[in-house]
């Protein structure tokens, strides 16, 4: 016998096929009634079901594009709907909840939910979901469009690599790009953390908005909070006028938090407020201020042992690292230095006007060396070797010796060594080889001098003199 709910959702008027469609699965009928109301502004035919089986019921008579689904359900647990992913493969699945939990909004997203609301649900963030919502065979055709052409090319996104390391990395944006899930990116200084970032920005239903990149480390520790949050006009000496946070900027689009455990303490909190509740204040308001935004965070310290050294909460970890993808060093893909290097002289002529090529002594110079800056350290020498080439032919001539190559000079590493033990060891070796010259150390290691010096004062040594000419 039909239910309540069910005629609810017969009696939905009958629309073109092509009309998206959503289903509601809430046992609260004045709100799932509300919801649909919602829903229908947004250009959808909707059906409601008040419990699993009537959602399993609407699922056989017809897949929707789009499931917003209750997670308390009187027949049991929403998740429930998720063991049935492989049958209803094509179905994008909202996960709303008034009982959230750092445990439940984390298997949802990993089951693959395409996004997660919090009861009672916004208007503002239910629209910018359904805006976002794609159709899965599209984004499928996608990935494996752009797989194909790293296996040819090398090419994925904005990524550049045939390692096996790197195609790795690939699956894994492939399969998280398309989620609403948080994304840890842990990698070394230079080694592409931002580029995976935008990649999985450019694959993701937030392509059309913005992607906003922040270095936390750069940012002087007095105007974090006006940055991250915005500010009201005479909050504080030198507030002259209303500023507009990142969290502001980039809504509807995706915040990417480089070097994440630089991060003040203090910070880290309203941080981990504004991921579980969506909302923010600026310095100097007492007005609640809704946000949505999909944060990715990086950093190229190990993290756990930024938690254990308390560099990050640990309830903050737990909400940023749903999803981590760890980046390799160039060193672990020396196989990728000749594509990269080609790739940055190619965007060089372009800008240039020029036609220079890699000669043969050139690539083999460049295979060599260890590469303690990754992949910015490798872009900033081919740079280089542009500028001193004197004809069209890029010959191993015109690449600088700022530091020896692997086989000049190596550091041994211990299995079991930490990110962090292994970073300063590299950082104290690199500044060694330079004779103590702290701009070019950090330029080889293809970080910022702020960031060498913070290093160097938490090493309780200032690692020698800069080197006199």
């Amino acid at each position: 016998m039909a239910t309540a709910n069910s005629k609810a959702a017969a009696a939905s008027p009958v629309a073109s096929r092509n009309e998206p469609f959503a289903l509601i699965v809430e046992d609260e009928r004045d709100a799932a009634q509300a919801l649909a109301e919602l829903v229908r502004e947004e250009g959808f035919r909707t059906a409601i079901a008040g419990s699993l089986a009537e959602a399993r019921q609407q699922l056989v008579m017809r897949l929707p594009d789009v499931v917003l689904l209750d997670l308390m359900l009187p027949d049991g647990s929403g998740m429930e709907l998720f063991g049935e992913r492989e049958e209803h493969g094509s179905v994008e699945i909202v996960l709303m909840t008034g009982h959230a939990t750092l445990e439940t909004s984390i298997q949802a997203l990993r089951l693959g939910a395409a996004d997660y609301l919090l009861k009672p649900v916004s208007p503002r963030q239910l629209k910018a979901v359904l805006n976002r919502i794609g159709r899965p065979a599209e984004a499928r055709a996608e990935i494996a469009g752009l797989q194909h052409v790293a296996d040819r090319e090398g090419r994925f996104g904005h990524l550049r690599g045939r390692a096996a390391v790197m195609q790795v990395v690939y699956t894994q944006i492939g399969r998280v790009a398309g989620t609403a899930v948080t994304v840890f990116i842990v990698g070394e200084s230079g080694a592409g953390k931002e580029v995976v970032a935008q990649t999985i920005h450019d694959l993701s239903r937030r392509r059309k908005a913005p992607f906003l990149a922040v270095n936390c480390g750069a940012i002087s520790p007095q105007l974090i909070e006006s940055e991250m949050f915005g500010h009201e006009k005479g909050s504080f000496t030198g507030a002259n006028r209303q500023h507009r946070g990142f969290f502001e900027r980039a809504n509807g689009g995706t915040l990417f938090l480089d070097e994440v455990t630089e991060m003040p303490p203090e910070l880290q909190v309203k941080l981990l407020r504004v991921l579980e509740t969506g909302t923010f204040m600026r310095v100097g308001s007492d007005e609640l201020l809704e946000t949505d935004v999909r944060i990715i965070a990086a950093t190229n310290r190990d993290p756990a042992q930024a938690v254990a050294t308390g560099r990050l909460r640990e309830d903050l970890f737990y909400r940023l690292n749903v999803f981590q993808i760890r980046v390799p060093p160039l060193r672990d893909r020396l196989e990728d230095v000749e594509l990269l290097a080609r790739h940055f002289l190619d965007a060089l002529n372009t800008r240039e006007g020029g036609a220079r090529k890699l000669d043969a002594s050139a690539i083999e110079k460049l295979s060599q060396y260890a590469w303690p800056g990754n992949v910015r350290e490798l872009r900033n020498v081919v740079q280089r070797a542009y500028i001193m080439a004197d004809g069209e032919s890029i010959t191993a001539a015109c690449i600088p010796f700022d530091a020896p190559v692997r086989s000049a000079q190596s550091i041994t590493i211990q299995v079991g060594t930490t990110i962090e033990a292994m970073e300063r060891q590299l950082i104290l070796a690199t500044l060694e080889s330079v004779r103590g010259h702290k701009e070019k150390a950090a330029e080889l290691l293809g970080i910022s001098a702020k960031t060498l010096y913070n290093r160097l004062r938490e090493y309780g040594s200032d690692a020698g003199e800069p080197a006199r000419d």
